[in-house]
């Protein structure tokens, strides 16, 4: 492999590399602590480069591997690795097409230190597993490598660094895991064929025409898969698997000079090949004029248009850089509004629009422009014109003062969301960032520097300048102008000819310059007369204050310290669309979304987006089969404006017309061709066969959107929400009981209630009984996709929920070893379960994934053998140990977040057992009494072998 390795190496050899070493460093030194005024980085000239971080080590070995490694407590005893490649399928030789990404995976396949299923069995061993814990990805330009792994076990670091060192220069390649790799490799390809895909792979053809690029897709072609040999993969992996194009990544509660001497006894004796191959360069030719095209496919759904144009990308690294994708992100958030102003009229042009500019993927040496929008099946050229028409006004008039205020508003308050968010950043999300710096030139300062950096320019970016970003975006040189759409009667599809003289009018039309409504800058003219709290109950060995306020509400408060800047809440009532008659259910499943689109109180949905500007708020109501409420978040900043909305959804529902009118047009459109998907098909499928096909559990159509009534569906929300009495509002994160009662006792203490004592109505359906077999034919791609869902009656506790859960954990491992590993019969196979208490207890366990048609039979029988492995088999307890590991790991780490604690704390409530809502979380007692007999009780009684639905999707007969 002409890599050797010195193991002669000493530690007198790791202090002159760190003396050595390259670092990424800023040409001047960084202001010390959190300093965000403009003046601490008055000095860095716009040719400078951006400061760096001082808490993250980076450098690089003599033998040019980059390193980057920085302590993060969270979460708290755990690292994330990654070992990060520049080398992907645009590098690989004719005969190699796809082996870019084979090579990924033999990289879990064999290693020196970690022999045929070595990896997999060190991380099993930890409770972790590949796919969530290690997996991998390869791209045009890269391929990267992820390891996750606790730091509080002795050697389990020193152990992942020796994983990355074996992806490094140590793939054993061996013959037998070729074939089984090849397989999988195969059956990932098999996986995402599809619409989708074969859309994507015309629209990359043509952008990338005349490029390496535009032939060199990273999942390759089956031909070249299945016939691939030893000798092509070794040699990809000599040329490119190398340390001058490789970075190595730690980031987690760890020692930082402690990792980078690991790192230098894992890496600082590999050495390149010699010869080297030169690693080139390639890039897009550029092409005068645009370039049109319309693509087309049997099975899409949707109609899209997209203006697009590829520039020089910008130097991310440098001050001036950063200034200018400052001025970028003001243009496209400010187009973006405009856009979706336009979507919201009562004949909208389009279903929605939005505009972005971006680092191109491949290459990254471009920018990507783009303006984008879902439009009805005979609604092209006026989608697309609308699109040519608000670029021209925007390059003829640019954009008002009152929308540069909002925008400038809003990123500035995003800059300062993040440095309140900093210290609960995930090591996960460093990782990523410092992987952008290797492969993009990403800057890499604090966030305070940021933050102090966008105080510094932005007093001095001005309207005009970002109104000549207009001609920058989008010049008519290297641009493309793509039309997707289904293959389907009653579909129009322009030819390319159209579609440049929709462009060409555009530019030619008379237009008006846009006028700003603008928009009141408060909520709500007067507060209402508040309530009051009438009770307060303390559940102590929970955390949790309830309050019972004087409208008969009650209020759970569960404050934490997991993340300084969030606040979240669920409001929730027994009685959902249950309680709409068989006539009424038409407006009542859709009459959360129709009053939500229309805004609130006296603001329409585009009024209301402008009031909250700057705001981090959100505020969404919802109504399901047996219960309605509300949920949202907010920064501690803005809480009271939360608790607005809250207080204007409940008591000033907004029906508006026009946003009606734009939202049933874009449902129309949306579910016109949605047949055509052999995926919805083969979903819809399986929920008519496990609801009885209930008229309840019907999906929409076009023709129940016909009927959709807005006076109704205002009707039945304003029933739903009347009665503030039966609410329980559950509030999770950064806030005191002190701090948040003033706003409880305004905001929802003083919510109308009739104290009507309402609940849900039981549909009385059922998941059927007996062994059901179905099959679809559908779809033109060869693959199959099988569902089996085992469902039926449940005993709802805890220990019953926590069994289930074990037993999905046991049979995914089962199955993933048998169907993936051990026969290649599907790339992924996934085991999801759930249960519910109301309204009536069930469960439900789902078993799905895709293979080769004429592999369909042979694998529904090893999936179902493996089941009943699983049923008549009882746990070592080994195994049992190993269960408990992967449960403890999860556990604690869902107690780290405000969504989970949410969801469980609500969920107690739902289910009438709040006196032990101190147990909402899986304990360790509970985890610890779990045993080999009790897990396989579970899988006999949950895994009924003679009730369960399978549904089996196969490609249409010719």
């Amino acid at each position: 492999m002409n890599f050797f390795r010195l193991r002669h190496a000493a530690w007198h050899v790791f202090a002159f590399l760190l003396a050595a070493a390259v670092p990424v460093a800023s040409a001047q030194t960084p202001p010390s602590g959190h300093e965000t005024s403009a003046a601490s980085v008055a000095s860095y000239a716009l040719g400078d480069q951006m400061p760096v971080d001082p808490e993250v080590l980076v450098g690089a070995l003599p033998n040019g591997l980059r390193f980057y490694v920085r302590p993060n407590g969270k979460p708290a005893r755990q690292a994330e690795l990654r070992l990060v490649v520049k080398a992907g399928s645009v590098l690989e030789d004719d005969d190699q097409r796809g082996l870019a990404h084979f090579v990924e995976h033999m990289l879990f396949e064999g290693t020196k230190h970690f022999p045929g299923q070595g990896i997999n069995g060190f991380l099993g061993s930890l409770g972790l597993s590949i796919g969530a814990d290690a997996n991998a990805a390869t791209s045009f330009d890269e391929t990267q490598y992820t390891l996750r792994v606790p730091t509080d076990v002795p050697g389990v670091l020193d152990r992942a660094l020796t994983i990355l060192e074996d992806w490094a220069v140590g793939a054993t390649f061996d013959p037998s895991g070729i074939e089984r790799q090849r397989a999988i490799v195969l059956a990932e390809w098999r996986m995402n064929l599809g619409a989708d895909e074969r859309t994507a792979d015309k629209v990359r053809r043509v952008q990338l025409e005349g490029s390496r690029y535009a032939d060199r897709s990273p999942i390759g072609n089956p031909d070249g898969i299945e016939h691939a040999q030893r000798e092509q993969l070794t040699r990809f992996y000599r040329d490119w698997y190398r340390p001058d194009l490789m970075a190595v990544i730690v980031v987690g509660d760890v020692d930082r000079a402690a990792v980078a001497r690991m790192i230098a006894q894992h890496f600082l004796s590999l050495s390149n090949p010699s010869p080297e191959r030169p690693r080139p360069a390639f890039d897009v030719p550029e092409h005068q004029g645009t370039r049109y095209a319309v693509v087309t496919d049997k099975e899409t759904t949707a109609t899209a248009a997209m203006i697009s144009t590829l520039r020089p990308a910008r130097n991310q690294g440098s001050v001036g850089g950063y200034r200018e994708i400052l001025l970028d992100q003001l243009f496209g958030a400010m187009f973006s509004a405009r856009l979706e102003e336009l979507g919201q009229r009562e004949k909208p042009p389009f279903l929605n629009a939005a505009a972005d500019r971006s680092l191109f993927p491949a290459p990254r040496t471009r920018d990507q422009a783009v303006v984008q929008a879902l439009v009805s099946n005979d609604g092209v050229t006026q989608g697309l014109d609308a699109l040519a028409t608000e670029l021209e006004r925007v390059r003829r008039f640019g954009f008002t003062a009152t929308e540069f205020d909002r925008a400038k508003q809003a990123n500035m308050a995003g800059s300062e969301r993040v440095v309140t968010q900093g210290p609960d950043r995930e090591s996960s999300s460093r990782a990523n960032e410092y992987t952008r710096n290797f492969l993009e030139g990403e800057a890499l300062p604090t966030i305070w520097q940021e933050l102090a950096f966008h105080r510094r320019f932005f007093p001095g970016i001005t309207l005009s300048e970002v109104n000549a970003l207009a001609d920058d975006w989008f010049p008519v040189r290297n641009r493309l102008v793509v039309v997707s759409a289904p293959e389907a009667v009653g579909v129009v599809r322009p030819v390319e000819a159209q579609l440049a003289a929709v462009v060409r009018t555009a530019s030619e039309k008379r237009l008006e310059p846009y006028v700003d409504a603008g928009a009141a800058q408060t909520l709500m003219d007067a507060l209402p007369t508040p309530g009051r709290v009438v009770k307060t109950e303390l559940r102590a060995g929970a955390g949790i204050t309830e309050w019972t306020l004087s409208n008969g509400a009650t209020v759970v408060l569960k404050p934490t310290t997991l993340k300084a800047d969030q606040i979240l809440f669920r409001a929730v009532a027994p009685g959902g669309t249950s309680l709409a008659s068989d006539d009424e259910f038409i407006y009542a499943r859709v009459a959360d979304e129709v009053i939500a689109a229309g805004g609130a109180g006296r603001f329409n949905a585009v009024a209301l987006d402008k009031v909250l500007a700057g705001k981090s708020v959100g505020v969404r109501p919802f109504i399901h089969e047996i219960n309605e409420g509300m949920r949202g978040g907010a920064t501690p900043r803005d809480l009271e404006t939360m608790f607005q909305l809250v207080y204007l959804r409940f008591t000033q529902p907004r029906a508006d017309p026009t946003a009606f009118a734009a939202m049933r047009s874009q449902a129309l459109a949306l579910l016109a061709n949605q047949t055509a998907s052999p995926d919805v098909v083969f979903n819809q499928a399986v929920a008519a066969a496990l609801n009885g096909d209930s008229p309840r559990r019907q999906p929409e159509t076009p023709a129940i959107v016909e009927r959709w009534n807005l006076e109704k569906s205002l009707a039945f929300y304003q029933a739903r929400f009347a009665d503030a009495s039966h609410f329980t509002f559950v509030f999770v994160g950064s806030f005191t009981p002190e701090n948040i009662k003033p706003l409880v006792e305004t905001y929802i203490a003083s919510l109308p209630a009739t104290h009507a004592n309402e609940t849900w109505r039981d549909l009385g359906i059922a998941p059927p009984r007996g062994v059901i077999e179905k099959t679809i034919e559908k779809g033109i791609a060869p693959k199959s996709e099988v569902a089996i869902v085992f469902a039926g009656p449940f005993v709802y506790d805890d220990a019953n929920n926590l069994a289930l859960q074990t037993v999905t954990l046991l049979l995914q491992s089962r199955l993933s070893d048998a169907i993936r590993e051990e026969l290649g019969g599907t790339y992924n196979i996934a085991v999801n379960s759930e249960a519910a208490k109301n309204p009536r207890p069930q469960y439900r366990v789902r078993i799905d994934w895709t293979c080769d048609p004429a592999r369909t039979a042979g694998l529904v029988q090893r999936v179902m053998e493996e089941v009943s492995f699983v049923r008549k088999t009882q746990l070592s307890p080994e195994q049992v140990s190993r269960v408990r590991t992967i449960l403890m790991r999860d556990a604690e780490r869902d107690s780290r977040e405000n969504e989970y604690l949410l969801a469980q704390i609500s969920r107690r409530y739902d289910d009438g057992d709040a006196a032990n809502v101190g147990t909402a979380v899986h304990s360790p007692q509970q985890i610890s009494e779990l045993n080999g007999a009790a897990i396989q009780l579970a899988a006999q009684r949950y895994l009924d072998t003679e009730n369960y639905l399978r549904v089996t999707l196969v490609p249409a007969t010719k």
